[in-house]
């Protein structure tokens, strides 16, 4: 038994070193594109610009089926009731109550949704080039199936379902918190709350300065911010619960995305923009490892 042990150590090492040159072979003809490339700022701008035009176009023309929107609000608020967890209407009613607060959130719901996520894309752009790319494909998948949910699932947000049980905290408070309400509501789809991209573009915020920040206290902000939003967006009558499920969701596949072109999680990949002389050995390692591990797991 002792000596057939080393002949079997031998042959799975074999049968490692075979799945690696396999797996090499399959990633030699996706090495260009799943390269990440040093991002051009002009071209990156322009990208954003466009990308957040049609989005806000395509999300915006989603017919705005009044009836069918608040239907499925009292289906999801019927869910939430029999899983235990309908308890939107109590935050929203205890946080309006104090005044300075509710205002400070109609705020924040109305501006740093947009300026933390443009925030850290310029940071990843800056200081982890090698990782833009992946993150940002992450984010745009994200959001591109978002459109999808706005259109097959047409929602009204709590604060305008029917029995007006929910506060609007805008209108309440008269300050410039949401598109979706005040001066603004015909310039918006009013029932697009599902999935909710305050929470899939926080999280995505939050988990990429989680994983690439080297300052500790940065790191924990990072997680707080999307934890601060879920609060903002349940507490100002916008979002249910199931909303910000959604918006995880959304994100998750934006992820699944770019790990599958990319190979790799945007945190995972190099700093720096490497030379293309060293992108074929990085393949090749992590090909190499990647069967180790699928082999040790056998």
């Amino acid at each position: 038994m002792n000596e057939a042990a080393p002949e079997a150590d031998t042959g799975r090492h074999g049968d490692v070193n075979r799945m690696g040159r396999l797996l090499d072979r399959g990633l030699a003809g996706l090495r260009s594109p799943r390269s990440p490339r040093r991002p051009r700022l002009w071209f990156e701008i322009a990208l954003i610009a466009v990308s957040y035009w049609l989005y806000s176009l395509v999300r915006n023309a989603v017919p705005e089926q009044k009836a069918a929107a608040l239907a499925n609000a009292d289906w999801i608020w019927s869910v939430e009731r029999f899983l235990g967890i309908a308890v939107e209407q109590s935050i929203n009613h205890a946080v309006n109550s104090v005044t300075w607060l509710i205002v400070s959130m109609n705020y924040y719901y109305a501006t740093l949704h947009f300026i933390v996520t443009i925030g850290v894309l310029v940071w990843l752009f800056r200081r982890h080039p090698g990782r833009y790319a992946a993150a940002r494909l992450a984010l745009f998948a994200t959001t591109a199936t978002a459109l999808a949910g706005y259109y097959f699932f047409p929602l009204a947000p709590p604060r305008l379902m029917n029995g007006g049980k929910f506060i609007d905290t805008v209108m309440v408070h008269h300050t410039w918190g949401s598109m979706a309400s005040g001066n603004f509501k015909n310039m918006s789809n009013q029932y697009a709350a599902m999935p909710s991209m305050h929470i899939g573009w926080s999280l995505w915020c939050g988990l990429t300065v989680f994983a690439l920040a080297s300052t500790p206290w940065v790191r924990v902000l990072g997680l707080l911010y999307p934890t601060a939003t879920l609060l903002v967006i349940v507490s100002t009558a916008n979002h249910f619960w199931l909303d910000a499920v959604g918006g995880m969701t959304c994100l998750a596949f934006g992820y699944a995305v770019s790990y599958a072109w990319y190979g790799a999680l945007p945190h995972h990949l190099p700093r720096r923009i490497l030379p293309k002389a060293t992108i074929g050995p990085r393949l090749s390692a992590l090909a190499v490892h990647r069967a180790k591990a699928a082999a040790g797991r056998n």
